[in-house]
């Protein structure tokens, strides 16, 4: 059945028709996977500028690394080095250091955790095992 619905059967040749068909769903579905993972990526990068402080240190699509003085509605006022102050707009941010940098520092703590947490059950199962050979030699 499926060897005539691909057009595969015992009687010649399949069909280009289906052999499109399928090619052309194949295609629709990675283009609504990648809209939807665009339009995900979108609405981050909006919300990390949306949640931008006074003090948090940035860096711009440009490659500047500043911290942020000022925030006014569509612009922002960040300090370089040397006191130097410039006007960006909000777009203009790529990466809030500070977001990421506390972000790291949280995965990390959740890392550490964790290893603690399977080094106590480990020595836990250890002392068990000893446990139940002394149990077992007397």
């Amino acid at each position: 059945m499926l060897g005539n619905l691909f057009g595969g059967g015992g009687e010649g040749g399949g069909s280009p028709m289906v052999m499109f068909a399928i090619i052309g769903i194949l295609m629709v579905l990675m283009i609504v996977f990648q809209s939807r993972s665009a339009k995900k990526r979108q609405k981050q990068e909006q919300e990390m500028r949306d949640n931008l402080d006074i003090a948090d240190e940035i860096m711009t699509i440009g490659g500047v690394l500043g911290r942020v003085m000022v925030i006014e509605e569509d612009s922002l006022i960040i300090e370089t080095c040397d006191h130097v102050r410039l006007r960006v707009t909000r777009t203009s941010v790529h990466t809030n250091l500070t977001q990421k940098k506390r972000a790291e520092a949280e995965q990390e703590a959740a890392r550490r955790e964790q290893e603690d947490a399977r080094a106590a059950r480990i020595d836990e199962i250890n002392k068990n095992r000893k446990k139940s050979r002394r149990d077992r030699d007397e």
